[in-house]
């Protein structure tokens, strides 16, 4: 049983941490909110369910769903030798990348105003395209919807990286007369995906970015599920995007030994989650957004459903800006409270697309996170829950994680099938759950959760159920 997606958010988050709070009502700006109430499913009205009823991706290893799927459930991994920038004249330890070719993308199909193009950083191209094909796969069109029911909520760790770097080295060339873009300042902005977004999909509701490191994605898109839960928006476009393949980002990543520098003569195995061998992430660019709407708004339409958004849950480490709480503290909290406003059994879940980054700490607190909350039902290997983190093919790709992760869980339970997490040869006695090595398993998947972690001690747990009438 499920309750609605208005008593997800059962927390306040503050610098200095996180205080839970207790069911309660609260009038908001967006209106009344019962927070941490377990209404049953059959007594919530459908304008308070969310679904998901269209997804799109821009990556390294597909930038269409089919190709996408065909990538990430086969196991078919998208990293090599770094092309964006010259290594000779950027010389990095970490020599690979997932990168999004030109040959694959090009952002001139999805854009009607041709000058935007010119004027915006890659990421909102990126973004642009990935909210373009949802709609699509949403079987919807530009314009026809109500635009002031359709919001945006697209996050991003970096915002306008490329811009940035490019327009900084013009200033340094002739600072007595720089020729700096115009537009680079809203180039370079974190919040100008999805303003570009909203203006080239014409959508007028509530619009904003959430920027939270690598969990942006997922933040996005458990609070845009409440501005429809609340009422705010019938749709809403939701995710995140990245182009962080740059010399100055991939540098201070190397400089912190975050990155993989093992398997630069062999790119493809660089990124191994929760393998024995894992020596740091590997990075990578792109987007995925999906389109969330609520039941009743998908029912009137007859849109596919591939799953309902039953839980999210966010929560702060309050302990480094960069290394995870100790046991996975953090994460453990944000996936209680997704389960906690969700009225979703623990054994119910039986698939977790975990952040899995491919780096010592990462994998092995999450181990410990997930194993903290599902307890038994995640150590006991009996084929009724699993792990994957699809890093390996996809490469990290930062504030876009949360919305590419999302696609992958939301698919898995819609196609009754999980992707593999490759790369897997040398167990680990730290991570020590089933991670579906290698080979994509068949199964039907009733509940799934997706999580992220990102830099500043954010957690964020996004909790998909299967659609049932």
């Amino acid at each position: 049983m499920r309750s609605s997606m208005l008593p997800l958010a059962a927390l306040i988050i503050t610098y200095l941490g996180v205080v839970e709070v207790e069911a309660f009502t609260v009038s908001t700006s967006r209106g009344k909110k019962i927070i941490g109430d377990k209404t049953r499913l059959s007594a919530i009205p459908d304008e308070q369910r969310v679904v998901i009823t269209g997804a799109g991706v821009v990556s390294g290893c597909g930038c269409d769903l089919p190709t996408f799927v065909e990538s990430v459930w086969g196991g078919k991994s998208s990293l090599g030798r770094i092309s964006r920038f010259s290594l000779e004249e950027f010389p990095i330890n970490c020599e690979v990348a997932s990168e999004v070719p030109e040959e694959m993308f090009t952002p001139k199909p999805w854009f009607t105003n041709f000058k935007s193009i010119r004027s915006n950083d890659r990421y909102t191209h990126f973004a642009v395209a990935s909210s373009k094909m949802a709609l699509a796969d949403a079987g919807l069109e530009v314009g026809s919807t109500d635009p002031s029911r359709l919001g945006v909520m697209i996050g991003s760790a970096f915002g306008g990286a490329e811009t940035f770097e490019r327009e900084t080295l013009k200033l340094h060339a002739n600072p007595s007369r720089p020729k700096v873009s115009p537009f680079t300042i809203p180039a370079l902005l974190g919040n100008t995906a999805s303003g570009i977004v909203g203006i080239e999909c014409e959508a007028q509701g509530p619009n904003y970015s959430v920027i939270s490191a690598c969990a942006s994605g997922s933040h996005c898109i458990g609070e845009a599920a409440e501005m429809i839960a609340s009422g705010e928006a019938d749709m809403m476009l939701a995710g995140g995007t990245e182009a962080t393949v740059t010399p100055l980002v991939c540098a201070g990543f190397d400089a912190m030994k975050a990155m993989c520098t093992a398997f630069n003569d062999e790119p493809k195995k660089a990124s191994r989650p929760f393998d024995k061998k894992r020596a740091g992430f590997v990075m990578g660019e792109g987007a995925g957004v999906v389109v969330l709407e609520s039941l009743a708004s998908a029912k009137k339409r007859g849109a596919k459903i591939y799953c309902e958004l039953s839980g999210y849950g966010a929560s702060c480490d309050a302990h480094h800006i960069t290394t995870p709480a100790p046991e996975g503290r953090g994460l453990a909290n944000a996936m209680e409270r997704a389960l906690k406003g969700s009225g979703v059994e623990k054994m119910d879940v039986n698939y977790i697309n975990a952040h899995g980054t491919s780096t010592a700490y990462n994998d092995k607190f999450e181990t410990m996170a997930i194993k903290t909350v599902f307890g038994e039902h995640a150590t006991k290997k009996d084929g009724n829950f699993v792990v994957s983190s699809t890093k390996g093919v996809t490469g990290h790709t930062l504030g876009a994680a949360g919305g590419i992760e999302a696609i992958i869980a939301a698919l898995s339970i819609y196609n009754g099938k999980v992707p593999p997490t490759i790369n897997q040869e040398e167990a680990d006695e730290d991570c020590d759950l089933d991670y579906v090595p290698n080979v994509a398993r068949d199964m039907e998947v009733k509940a799934a959760m997706s999580t992220n972690l990102g830099f500043g001690g954010h957690n964020a747990a996004l909790l998909f159920t299967k659609y049932e009438e």
